[in-house]
């Protein structure tokens, strides 16, 4: 379901600006190469007051991708490009505003599939669809600033690691491998 932003187009306010600002930088057709998906709160209804654009992509050349980002959209404010490394995996973020919303393009070199921010997002969208009383709570910890894995946790009590309980709690019930 979200590995194309069509849903987006009749989606919520939120959902429907962000598929303009997302067509208007032609992301999805200029980074196609590196499958980008959006992730995080907008595709589920959870977003808040700012709330970003995560995209995430697939990328294993990070000199060709530096310079594709580089040249498509580091002209926009904001922009930065950031290399990391995130549980032993290397990364590369670009931030930069466009259209009303902050921006992450989010670059690892592993398929989208297997990237936390797709997978916690699947098994947040099930907790959700199967507890919809869920979807108030977890909106009215994030405007108090808690990050949605933990107002997740929080609100489900668990005690572990929220990033890892999502995952953990996703593959115990087949939603995720």
């Amino acid at each position: 379901m979200f590995k194309t932003i069509s849903y987006l187009e009749f989606g919520s306010p939120v959902q429907r600006q962000a598929f303009k600002a997302i067509n208007k930088l032609n992301i999805v057709h200029n980074m196609a190469q590196y499958t980008p998906v959006l992730c995080g709160t907008i595709p589920i209804s959870i977003d808040v007051r700012n709330s970003d654009l995560d995209i995430i992509m697939e990328v294993y050349d990070f000199e060709n991708f530096k310079e594709d980002v580089t040249l498509l959209y580091g002209n926009l404010p904001g922009f930065l490009l950031h290399e990391s490394v995130i549980k032993g995996t290397p990364t590369i973020t670009a931030n930069f505003r466009y259209g009303g919303f902050e921006f992450e393009l989010f670059a690892q070199p592993r398929p989208i599939e297997h990237q936390n921010a797709y997978l916690h997002m699947l098994v947040e969208h099930h907790l959700l669809m199967t507890n919809p009383h869920l979807r108030t709570e977890i909106i009215r910890l994030k405007e108090r600033g808690i990050k949605t894995e933990p107002a997740f946790a929080q609100v489900l009590g668990w005690n572990g690691d929220p990033y890892d309980e999502l995952l953990i709690y996703g593959r115990t019930l087949g939603i995720i491998n």
